[in-house]
């Protein structure tokens, strides 16, 4: 049984959450501020927490923030429709994936099922026990590990997804569409940036090729490219 952490000052709505997700086999727990959140959230007891960005004491992104300062754990955020600066905040401190309100349980518990089959692997990941190895970059899928130059990257669930699907499709381009339903678990939606904000974050992350090129280019109308050097 897999435990979700829910962080959200609306009791109703939490409760509401919470039922559904228990009748679908879910263990939940639930915080309503921000500072009882992180607290709970970095006791390692849970698959997943789900957070609200609007909450008393501390923010939602404040909250994810200190989080993911010290946690990789998969983090869903609960975002007000149509605020893009929230999403695209959130996800740039390391949010793996994001719902907007008003949502429905189901949608919900969806993204969650989502989220939680690419944390615990696939059988992408059990392609081959030996490192994934494209120039500097190395992965171990087994152990969701990354190298650059022997160098550590630290990853959140989705960014690894994400680096993983292109890894194993180095040298080619890669559609949004393909890198949503792989790395997230999910149909692209209309006017979603996921994947460009994770993919402008790995570019961070990663060192650049000998002629100080990012290692992942943008392949225009056809995605992403891992550069296979």
């Amino acid at each position: 049984m897999s435990k979700v952490l829910l962080i959200d000052d609306d009791v109703e709505l939490v409760s509401m959450f919470q039922e559904y997700l228990e009748q679908e086999g879910f263990e939940v727990k639930t915080a309503h501020d921000g500072e009882a959140g992180m607290a709970a959230a970095l006791t390692g007891q849970y698959a997943i927490a789900i957070l609200d960005v609007m909450m008393p004491r501390m923010n939602g992104l404040e909250t994810l923030r200190r989080i993911r300062a010290a946690s990789r754990m998969p983090i869903l955020m609960l975002t007000a429709r149509g605020d893009d600066t929230d999403r695209i905040v959130g996800l740039e401190l390391g949010a793996d994936d994001y719902v907007t309100k008003p949502c429905t349980p189901r949608e919900l518990t969806a993204r969650i099922r989502a989220i939680l089959r690419r944390t615990a692997g696939t059988p992408m990941d059990q392609l081959a026990s030996a490192p994934l190895v494209v120039g500097q970059l190395t992965m171990w899928p087994e152990q969701r590990r990354a190298a650059w130059a022997g160098a550590t990257v630290d990853l959140t669930s989705t960014e690894f997804n994400l680096l993983e699907v292109l890894a194993r499709n180095a040298g080619k381009a890669v559609s949004k569409n393909t890198l949503s339903e792989q790395g997230l678990g999910r149909p692209m939606a209309r006017f979603d940036r996921n994947i460009d904000v994770h993919l402008s974050s790995l570019r961070h992350k990663l060192g650049t090729l000998a002629d100080g090129r990012s290692c992942l280019q943008t392949v225009y109308r056809m995605g992403y490219q891992l550069i296979k050097d």
